[in-house]
């Protein structure tokens, strides 16, 4: 029997002192640079105008001046800063040869990447190479038997590690792994919780008929940042350039928050349904398949992701992307599946075939997480015994119904 590796991602918040608070916040600025150094350096290519992707070619051509421009910077993040730039660069390599215009790399999150060289694991602590030497970061673990503490038994073992500075503290995502003989039929997969973001209407659906955020609040409140703006540089003066790049700042900070609570919510409402995944759709296609969504609604999808994803890692849940074809055309009746353009009109869908008619979202955040377990399912790696959550029950890949038990 072959065996399997199962990877989670631990998120520990972090215990420092105001020295070492320094020191990371430098090492991740530092960090930033170095990786901005590298996909400017590769964005630029070759004469012929290709990006360089290759993290060999990209280190022989930029790390002795990275080391130099970054105050001898520990190797080992020069390297992961290299790779991370390296794997930016190759997304934007591989939109060229679909025909998308990519926009150069911006290294702009406050995070940086520890392989084991940089960061050493102990049993409350991890010591984390910085700019001048290593600090000691305490972790906060949670109450027992709670993810990430499970993680951090015997049977896991610890690997690479990013650390993100998040609203004045540190948190460790740490990447563990173990390996079990499980068949990859009953291997960790469970119940998925579907949802689909909209750019008007609720800002996020999910297959558990919840309805959580409003895109078109957040789009009017966008709309009025604008206007302020539009109103700031007409007057030109110095002070109308101060109030606005306050205005800009504080509504930044307010749709940041807003996203934060919409993805709280996702994950509350998986916790509800004892989900094990949560599916989105990838966003890699999103202008040709949303036409009318604006440059800020695609950061905010892409936002709302991410912290969902961060913040559904604490309680061991993971974030899953699948390809977003006829999710929405498609009836998410298991005994129907009949796909066309106009079962959908807007916010309704009606289904051709069928009949049957549900709210166009809710729709569509059934057939993103039933999508999940039939991928699951062809690859044989749990989908015949996993569910999508609905409203009260479950629905496995072949559409056997299970009620929830009180």
């Amino acid at each position: 029997m072959a065996a399997v590796e199962l990877r989670r991602t631990a998120v520990l918040k972090l215990d420092v002192d105001d020295d070492a608070h320094r020191l990371l916040q430098e090492t991740i600025d530092r960090f930033k640079q170095a990786a901005q150094m590298v996909a400017d350096d590769g964005w630029n290519g070759t004469e012929d105008g290709y990006i360089v992707t290759s993290k060999t070619e990209l280190h022989d051509r930029t790390y002795s001046e990275v080391r130099e421009a970054t105050n001898e910077l520990n190797a080992d993040l020069v390297c992961a800063a290299r790779n991370r730039a390296a794997d930016a660069l190759d997304s934007c390599a591989e939109k060229r040869k679909d025909g998308e215009p990519p926009s150069k790399p911006q290294f702009t999150s406050d995070s940086v990447v520890y392989n084991l060289n940089a960061i050493t694991y102990y049993d409350e602590y991890a010591t984390l190479a910085t700019v001048d030497g290593r600090i000691n970061a305490e972790y906060i673990l949670p109450d027992e038997d709670v993810p990430p503490t499970t993680y951090f038994s015997a049977e896991w073992e610890k690997r690479e590690a990013t650390l993100h500075h998040r609203d004045g503290d540190y948190y460790l995502h740490i990447t563990v792994v173990k390996e079990t003989n499980t068949e990859p039929e009953d291997a960790e997969y469970g119940t998925v919780l579907g949802v689909d973001l909209n750019v008007d209407g609720h800002l996020a659906v999910t297959s558990t008929g919840a309805f959580i955020g409003n895109a078109d609040y957040l789009n009017h409140k966008r709309r009025e940042y604008e206007k302020r703006r539009g109103q700031m540089q007409q007057v030109g003066t110095r002070s109308a350039h101060l109030t606005m790049k306050s205005l800009g700042g504080r509504f930044a900070n307010w749709s940041e928050d807003y996203l934060h609570r919409v993805s709280k919510a996702l994950v509350k409402e998986a916790l509800a349904h004892d989900c094990t995944h949560i599916a989105f759709e990838k966003l890699k296609h999103i202008r040709e398949r949303i036409s009318n969504a604006s440059k800020f609604q695609q950061w905010a999808f892409r936002r709302i992701q991410e912290y969902t994803e961060y913040k559904a890692a604490e309680y061991g849940i993971a974030v899953e992307k699948i390809a977003p074809q006829y999710t929405s055309q498609r009836c998410s009746h298991v005994d129907c599946s009949f796909t066309h353009d106009d079962n959908r009109d807007g916010d309704e869908f009606c289904c051709l075939k069928c009949d049957r008619e549900y709210h166009a979202d809710y729709n569509a955040a059934k057939n993103i997480a039933r999508k999940l377990l039939q991928n699951w399912h062809k690859s044989d790696s749990g989908g015949a015994t996993s569910h999508l959550a609905l409203k009260s029950g479950t629905l496995n890949v072949n559409g056997v119904y299970t009620p929830t038990t009180v």
